[in-house]
């Protein structure tokens, strides 16, 4: 008997000794990939180039729309905070932007995640801060983020479209982005703003979307026509007799094809991988419209290669195109997934968080660069009347 006990107490010790070396080596693996991440993470990553003939400047406004109370905050005027990316003057020279300046620097994420996404300070803007507007008048541009997203997550498709000689108003939607700065202060979201229920296809989160999207389309057209008094730099640079074009990303795709709408004056309107919202899914669109998908959304009316099917948003994509007289392109672009419409897809994330993400498992860089080529592509068509190869229509 006592040899047995001594077996087993042998066995024992021996499975607590391996089981603590097991335990150091997990550790001193986790270590090592955490330094791993903390080095990687102030890597320097240059922001996509810009594919147009101008320099790209950037600079920022706070506008208030007078006329028009906050349906968020009771007793307040809606107050937006706008970045504006613009054509340069060829001899322009000046500092570069930081891509997220003081205060948005919140947008990185916070906590204990926080470590597994690159630094902001570590991402090389192409724009210039502040610097003249190139000669000549630009036609307008007016960019949408997605729910919760905000206007300087999205510089590089800005930065392509200023470059190909667009002023480029990006709107953050106050109390609806995680992250706003106005007045020197970070302003972050509300619920009545920003519904938790907004991706479900429940008749609430519909009706919720219907009201918000309203807002947001509001938003956009008082951006787009505060460019074009905004005097100061853009004094004698904005094309007033243009088109103006309404693009936008997920819930801010939904608001430029409301927002095209309602605006007379609109061009053509782009939905970035966004499910339809408003009355523009019933009365449809006049003017040129692009719906571009990633591979597992339907807001083409045909759902992706790697989409569950989705009736709603397959209905509300169809009846949009069955109400819609203008002409009208579909594409959907392989490998990709709702964030890689973002910057998201050129920030380093470290494969704990990358998880998590909806990216899918193309180059981020080569996804941003194709939906660039397409968004300025059909800008140009339906501003400059230039030939649109590589899309089709719906």
């Amino acid at each position: 008997m006592r040899t047995k006990q001594r077996g087993r107490r042998s066995w024992l010790q021996r499975l607590a000794a391996g089981t603590a070396a097991l335990v150091l080596l997990v550790l001193a693996a986790g270590i090592g990939y955490f330094g791993y991440v903390l080095s990687r993470r102030s890597d320097q990553i240059a922001l996509p180039a810009p594919t147009g003939q101008y320099k790209v400047g950037r600079t920022s406004f706070e506008w208030t729309d007078t006329a028009r109370p906050d349906p968020f905050v009771s007793g307040l005027p809606r107050k937006l905070s706008v970045w504006l990316w613009y054509p340069a003057a060829a001899d322009a020279g000046g500092q570069r932007a930081e891509y997220a300046p003081g205060l948005w620097d919140r947008l990185h994420l916070q906590g204990p995640i926080a470590p597994f996404e690159g630094r902001f300070e570590s991402l090389q803007d192409k724009a210039l801060r502040d610097v003249p507007v190139a000669t000549g008048r630009h036609p307008v541009v007016v960019l949408e983020p997605g729910m919760g997203f905000s206007a300087p997550q999205y510089a590089v498709l800005a930065e392509d479209l200023a470059s190909h000689g667009y002023l480029v108003a990006g709107v953050t939607p106050t109390y609806s982005a995680n992250v706003t700065v106005l007045d020197g202060q970070v302003v972050g979201s509300l619920k009545s703003a920003n519904p938790e229920d907004l991706g479900e296809n429940t008749s609430s989160a519909v009706s919720e979307g219907d009201r918000l999207v309203r807002t947001w389309a509001a938003d956009a057209r008082f951006a787009a026509h505060q460019v074009a008094s905004a005097g100061g730099l853009l004094t004698g640079h904005v094309d007033t007799g243009a088109r103006v074009v309404y693009v936008g990303h997920s819930f801010g795709g939904a608001a430029s094809l409301e927002a095209c709408r309602l605006d007379a004056r609109c061009g053509g309107a782009v939905d970035l991988d966004g499910s339809q919202f408003g009355e523009v899914v019933t009365a449809g669109l006049k003017a040129p419209m692009l719906l571009l998908g990633s591979e597992d959304s339907c807001i083409t009316g045909r759902c992706g290669p790697a989409a569950a099917e989705n009736k709603d948003d397959v209905d509300r994509a169809k009846r949009l195109l069955a109400a819609s007289s203008g002409p009208t392109w579909c594409s959907t672009i392989t490998g990709a997934r709702h964030f890689n419409f973002t910057d998201y897809g050129i920030y380093y994330l470290a494969a704990p968080l990358r998880s998590f993400l909806a990216l899918g498992n193309a180059d981020g860089r080569k996804v941003l660069l194709q939906q660039n080529a397409d968004v300025s592509g059909f800008v140009d068509h339906v501003v400059q009347g230039t030939p649109l190869p590589g899309l089709a229509r719906c």
